[in-house]
């Protein structure tokens, strides 16, 4: 999962789409995989592991934010404000 995370910070780097696409489907298979561990299966080596896997995906979740928000700036500024309001994410309760 670590050297997944690694790539797809470099695919973020490089604004490799398919890259990206590839890292997140890396990424979805091996959380399928490792699903079928609880956290007491795990050992200290282990966890430390899925430490430095969740610091990294966190990171890589910011930098994918920031581009994100660069780009709408960037089309705000050509195409003029919003005339429409922004919907507001608004999570489903189960």
């Amino acid at each position: 999962m670590i050297a997944v995370l690694e790539d797809e910070r470099q695919a973020l780097a490089a604004l490799d789409a398919d890259g990206l696409i590839g890292s997140a489907r890396e990424k979805e298979s091996l959380c399928g995989l490792l699903a079928a561990f609880g956290p007491h299966e795990l050992d200290g080596e282990t966890r430390g592991l899925a430490e430095t896997a969740r610091q990294l995906n966190e990171v890589n979740r910011r930098v994918r934010n920031l581009l994100a928000a660069n780009v709408a700036a960037r089309i705000e500024a050509l195409g003029g404000p919003r005339r429409m309001p922004r919907r507001a994410y608004a999570p489903v309760s189960a």
